[in-house]
């Protein structure tokens, strides 16, 4: 192979990798699009006033929506959400062809939530501290018992997720 062989080989290598660059952001921009769209037409038959923000996180997309008011309240109850997040996942699904696995936050559900399993990683931690050797967390979504493997880490604990389906959960050790 000359000299001028491998340069051609490198050059069309770096092309590659930039096209897949390219369409890889391409691909998380039409995702969240999609999921951008399909939320306001929600909002629109709802009736609903909301502000969408899109960012994407580690090759995650992150849809906030947000409002002024209380008009979001309902929407944004953990239930609710989690079953508009689906929808939502299944909307980008049928247009893609392609697992999403988009988040979606409404008012700042999230963030409550995440306040809310924190406290939980406290509380378990503490039965710990006291003398218990494990304990067990209520069942949740891959998301949260996400969060909750980070929290736990971040103490110096362990933490392991148990149980089928709906009744996956982690527990807390030592």
């Amino acid at each position: 192979m000359t000299e001028q062989d491998t340069a051609a080989a490198v050059d069309a290598t770096e092309a590659a990798a930039e096209t897949e660059i390219e369409t890889d952001v391409e691909d998380a921009r039409d995702e969240a699009d999609i999921a951008a769209d399909y939320i306001e037409e929600l909002l629109d038959i709802c009736d609903l006033d909301g502000d969408i923000e899109i960012e994407e996180r580690a090759g995650r997309v992150y849809l906030s929506v947000t409002d002024d008011g209380e008009a979001l309240r309902v929407l944004s109850k953990p239930d609710t959400v989690t079953a508009l997040q689906e929808l939502t996942r299944i909307a980008v699904q049928a247009e893609t062809g392609e697992f999403s696995r988009l988040i979606l936050d409404v008012g700042g559900s999230r963030d409550a939530r995440a306040e809310e399993l924190q406290r939980l990683v406290d509380t378990a931690v503490e039965r710990i501290e006291a003398g218990s050797t494990s304990a067990a967390l209520p069942p949740m979504s891959s998301y949260e018992r996400k969060l909750v493997h980070d929290l736990v880490a971040e103490k110096g604990f362990h933490s392991e997720s148990e149980g089928e389906g709906r009744d996956r959960h982690t527990v807390v050790t030592r």
